[in-house]
């Protein structure tokens, strides 16, 4: 429902142009924005690589779950908020409310996504499989939470954050040792996630509040949402720390881990309450580089210890 850039340019950030099928369907779910969350998925593959052996199999499988999960919540989410979407001058030309696409071919999509998404789980291990309807519940229940709640940054947020762990337990068929590796991998992404999510909510505000709907910045203004942002990309930067200790890594993790926290205080230099005309930029270049950086620094320090 949210997106960086301006609020009444015709064609959305992080959109490409063009009237291809591809180019529908690639808008739809802002195929893009899979840089986000996907290298902390092997970033937990990585890490379970000291415990069990990984093969190309597993990671192929791997992508193939987390795209499909991811496409499956942002189609769905498209379903659900079209007609807010259609009253929203920014996000009026998505592919639903501007015609492009219909209702029908949106749910036959998230159909097909969330099948191939447990297909996937089925082909890595039987844990993958048991919990992957917890998963895509949960991605799925993001849609809703605008409705009730300003914290479903934290939602959305957590959902991604079950990307390393899935990555993880993918590579093992069991829960980390020790048992708190996972569950602050997943604190870091959120974290991380809900952090930028309340920056690319502001430019929603005002039109937030007039539909009645919840975040971070319509509650508490732009100035306050931006302080909470940092908090919790603080919170994110412990929290990736601690996974590093918990998972007894060595210097070069840490080393990406003070890059990472450098990033953010670079997306935060980008924002402030006055001046959001770099939100796009620190949205999604800082974002994505971010993710990536990380896990190459993660990669780096498994290879060559």
């Amino acid at each position: 429902m949210n997106g960086g850039g301006g609020s009444t340019s015709a064609r959305e950030g992080q959109t490409y142009g063009g009237t291809s099928r591809l180019v529908r369907w690639v808008n739809f779910v802002k195929l893009a924005h899979t840089v986000f969350a996907l290298p902390f998925a092997l970033v937990g593959v990585v890490l379970a690589s000291r415990s069990a052996p990984v093969t190309a199999t597993v990671v192929v499988w791997v992508v193939l779950a987390f795209t499909a999960a991811r496409f499956a919540a942002m189609g769905f989410n498209r379903i659900a908020d079209r007609r807010y979407d259609a009253l929203n001058p920014r996000t009026a030309m998505r592919e639903i409310p501007s015609g492009a696409m219909t209702v029908g071919e949106a749910a036959s999509s998230v159909i097909v996504a969330s099948a191939v998404f447990i297909v996937a789980a089925w082909r890595i291990n039987p844990l993958c499989l048991m919990l992957s309807p917890v998963a895509l519940a949960w991605v799925l229940f993001y849609s809703f939470t605008k409705r009730f709640t300003r914290w479903a940054h934290l939602v959305l947020g957590l959902g991604l954050g079950i990307a390393p762990a899935g990555g993880y337990l993918a590579v093992t068929g069991a829960w980390s040792d020790p048992w708190w590796l996972l569950p602050v991998l997943a604190v870091a992404v959120m974290s991380w996630v809900g952090g930028f999510d309340i920056l690319y909510a502001l430019p929603d505000t005002e039109f937030d509040r007039a539909q009645g709907l919840h975040s971070v910045p319509a509650r508490m203004g732009a100035a306050r949402a931006i302080a909470v942002s940092r908090a919790l990309h603080a919170l994110a930067v412990v929290a990736l720390a601690a996974a590093g200790v918990a998972s007894r890594s060595g210097v070069l993790y840490f080393a990406g881990v003070t890059v990472a926290a450098g990033i953010l205080a670079w997306e935060h230099s980008l924002v402030s309450a006055e001046d959001q005309s770099k939100l796009d930029a620190a949205f999604f270049s800082v974002n994505g580089m971010l993710s990536v950086t990380f896990f190459l620094f993660v990669l780096a320090e498994r290879v060559f210890q």
